[in-house]
């Protein structure tokens, strides 16, 4: 692949419309305005990321997450724009140099398609259609249909939010450009690939045709044959979108965890200065007492930012070791497992307790059963409203969702979607709201 080719400013939907500029910004510029000030992305802060929505003590949500890894993919594009153009200087006087916008504009998009309750969520849309009244619907879809929703997936419902034409929007859509869109599709695939048993994919197949049109403009590696499920190499950006998010909810997770008293000053610590090497480890300490610091929230701050600058570091230093292999498709893995000793190892051990005493922890665990069941049963009354939109109840039902959504659409597979878009879209209070509503739970008060 080529770096002049794979960074494009055209745009998806006005490939061949002038339009006049009013101000000096770069068109990656705004493909990140149009974000930072759009509906889908307002609602990623009532959206759970990890711990519950806050009470008294305010830990990240979907926004707070998203605008991190923006900030530590701005430091990596803008970093790896630098090295690169160090022994490719004749990418200078190109696009290049604006790599750290389009992984930023990127980051902040990587969430937005994740439904209300974080992975349960996820997992309430998927199970639904294979353990749930769902399941009575495989023989009356497309097994491309089946194979999308029973993989149901955040990361390709963030590419259809950004690239599908949904009624009703200006231009139909967000109108990104091609390479801000490339870069946010994580998993260059179609979900017959995931049914093979990577469980992820990057589009649904209504978006498929999208992707391809910009893939190919990009010259972007085709992996698969003719004939077969779609397969692509990665955009080499969004390997850096994946770094920043590596690195964001790892260390991040674990700094909400020691201010909900889930894991101890002590261990925090232990797991912070494990980056380091004796002397960087008593430098930090040193700072740390020379700065007047003395609440363990704060040195546990300090020590975090720390580990954050190192493993950027890092990374930027793995992806320009192996740039050759990224460009050629041959690179496999995400840039975190590459980055060098001593903050491999400690990486992993973040990532261990992590798993086994924060996301099994009793907070945890209650968000994601509570979410699971109200997912579940939001999806079993939409869905049969939209299978059975003639009765009573079911236009009471669809007369909620937004104009937005396609669901008197006579095409059944596109009522579904129309479902799938609208319970995802939700916020964890929204989905709530709904949920306690048609359960009678609540009344509107007015």
């Amino acid at each position: 692949m080529d770096w002049q080719q794979l960074i494009s400013n055209k745009r998806l939907g006005q490939e061949h419309r002038h339009t006049a500029r009013h101000d000096d910004r770069s068109e990656f510029k705004r493909d990140y305005d149009r974000l930072i000030f759009s509906a889908p992305f307002r609602r990623m802060q009532n959206k759970t990321q990890v711990f519950p929505l806050p009470g008294s003590v305010f830990v990240h949500n979907r926004l707070t997450h998203s605008l991190e890894v923006a900030s530590v993919g701005l430091s990596l594009g803008n970093d790896v724009a630098h090295a690169v153009m160090k022994r490719r200087p004749g990418l200078r006087g190109t696009l290049f140099p604006q790599i750290g916008t389009v992984v930023s504009t990127a980051c902040l998009a990587h969430d937005m398609g994740n439904p209300p309750f974080g992975h349960s969520g996820e997992k309430a849309i998927q199970t639904f259609f294979t353990e749930g009244e769902g399941a009575a619907l495989k023989d009356k879809v497309s097994p491309e249909f089946w194979a999308d929703a029973t993989h149901f997936e955040g990361n390709a419902n963030a590419f259809r939010l950004l690239a599908h034409r949904f009624k009703g929007r200006r231009d139909g859509g967000f109108v990104m450009t091609y390479t801000t869109l490339a870069s946010i599709v994580k998993y260059p695939f179609a979900s017959a690939i995931a049914e093979r048993g990577h469980g992820k994919f990057g589009f649904f197949r209504p978006e498929s045709g999208i992707f391809t049109k910009i893939a190919d403009e990009l010259g972007i590696i085709r992996k698969s044959a003719d004939g077969q499920p779609l397969e692509y190499a990665r955009h080499p950006l969004v390997y850096l979108v994946e770094a920043a998010d590596d690195i964001c909810y790892e260390i991040m997770d674990i700094e909400d965890a020691h201010k909900l008293k889930i894991v101890s000053y002590e261990e925090t610590a232990g797991l912070f200065l494990g980056f380091f090497d004796g002397e960087a480890q008593r430098h930090i300490l040193q700072r740390i007492e020379d700065e007047g610091i003395t609440d363990n929230n704060e040195k546990v701050v300090y020590m975090r930012a720390c580990v954050i600058g190192a493993l950027e570091r890092a990374c930027v230093r793995a992806f320009v070791e192996h740039e050759e292999e990224i460009l050629d498709g041959s690179f496999n893995g995400p840039l975190i497992d590459s980055i060098d000793e001593p903050l491999a190892s400690a990486y992993r051990k973040c990532a261990i307790l992590s798993k086994e005493k924060i996301y099994k922890s009793k907070p945890v665990l209650d968000v994601e059963l509570s979410g699971f069941k109200i997912m579940a049963t939001l999806m079993e009354v939409m869905t049969d409203a939209a299978v059975n939109p003639g009765r009573f109840y079911s236009r009471q039902l669809i007369s909620r969702v937004s104009s937005q959504y396609d669901i008197d659409s006579p095409d059944l597979e596109t009522r579904l979607m129309a479902v799938i878009d609208y319970i995802s879209g939700m916020t964890d209070v929204y989905a709530l709201d709904i949920y306690q509503k048609i359960n009678g739970i609540s009344l509107p008060i007015v």
